[in-house]
């Protein structure tokens, strides 16, 4: 049996980190195609054109829209994430931590399309994978920043019922319909906290 040598390891270690950022470039060439021609109308071969690759090469790593649309998806999740554990050390409070996720939601094209792209039935792909993890991080990181506990299933509703909140109000608010309908994001969060967490801090929404 032949051991495996630290070369034959670094070659891997190359090969991943090759793979890793080739399907960074694919993200980043997908993002831009989704905003400047809306992420309904994405397509493999114009994010191929954006990246400088053959169409071909794109099947890699994503094999359809679909599972293109759902990693951006993750990714913008992954951004929440990082919003809302930016927030510790401050006192946990509902209005802050809704601030912080319709102000990343709301100026994203690609989530709601990606959830969309999701199947209803649950699948294995890596992309929904990774999806599902970054989804249950943003639900962890909201109740720690919410202040709200999250160790019964009702607590854990109550997060869901949140998470579910903002992000329709975010989705609302970019499409111009919130203000159409006479409410602010802020009103909305308030609104909210006033079922989850009154006496929360003030809510400010760029």
């Amino acid at each position: 049996m032949v051991s495996s040598s630290p070369i034959n390891a670094s070659r891997a270690e190359r090969r991943a980190r090759s793979r890793e950022f080739t399907r960074a470039a694919i993200l980043a060439a997908a993002r831009q195609v989704a905003v400047r021609e809306g992420a309904a109308n994405l397509s493999l071969r114009a994010v191929a054109a954006e990246a400088g690759f053959a169409p071909a090469a794109l099947y890699g790593y994503f094999a359809n829209k679909n599972e293109l649309l759902i990693a951006l998806a993750a990714e913008d999740l992954g951004a929440v994430v990082r919003g809302l554990r930016e927030l510790r050390g401050e006192v946990p409070a509902l209005g802050r931590a809704a601030g912080v996720v319709i102000d990343l939601l709301r100026h994203s094209e690609t989530m709601a399309a990606g959830a969309a792209a999701l199947p209803s039935a649950g699948g294995t792909a890596d992309a929904e994978r990774l999806f599902n993890g970054r989804l249950i991080a943003a639900l962890r990181a909201l109740a720690e920043a919410c202040g709200t506990p999250d160790d019964s299933r009702q607590d854990q509703a109550d997060i869901v019922l949140i998470a579910a909140a903002l992000t329709g109000v975010a989705v609302l608010a970019r499409s111009g319909r919130l203000q159409a309908l006479g409410f602010s994001p802020a009103e909305l969060i308030g609104a909210l906290d006033r079922h989850f967490a009154a006496g929360t801090a003030p809510v400010k929404v760029s």
